[in-house]
């Protein structure tokens, strides 16, 4: 069973938030122009390295850490490229313990010259890269789905 339901843009489906808007940083992170993706734990779908900002952290400091938290690779902030920030309000997760959050995604940009040694955290059950054609059969969490097709269309 899914810890988390994820929704986007469906007003008649998803819970009303009962959390202030959650602040989260997600990395396109690529190799040879294919997609990295990990297969979440929580709801068994594909989605983007990142996570939850901390109240101390800037947006790029968060996301260099859930780099290291899920991969176990050092970055620093300046290898990060800030791309965009998907903010729309029907961005939501819904989690298990009834607790709704309406989230505010920063995403930043990491290219690596060769795929680097990796290893899978406690949140996810494989990583992958992926290239375009592959992704068009793959799951990924609703919330992630417009950022990864964003960033294709600009390819």
């Amino acid at each position: 069973m899914a810890i988390v339901t994820f929704y986007r843009g469906d007003p008649k489906n998803a819970p009303k938030p009962t959390m202030p808007a959650h602040l989260g940083a997600n990395a396109i992170i690529t190799c040879g122009g294919r997609l990295l993706l990990e297969r979440r734990r929580d709801s068994d779908t594909w989605g983007l390295i990142g996570g939850g900002v901390k109240k101390s952290e800037t947006t790029a400091q968060g996301m260099v850490r859930e780099i290291y938290e899920e991969l176990g690779i050092r970055v620093q902030p300046d290898q990060l490229q800030k791309l965009q920030t998907y903010g729309d309000p029907g961005r939501i997760a819904a989690f298990q313990d009834g607790s709704v959050w309406r989230m505010v995604i920063a995403v930043y940009g990491l290219d690596f010259p060769r795929e680097p040694q990796m290893r899978i955290s406690a949140e996810s059950r494989e990583l992958h890269f992926f290239t375009k054609e592959e992704l068009k059969t793959t799951e990924i969490a609703v919330t992630h789905q417009d950022i990864v097709e964003d960033w294709f269309l600009n390819r």
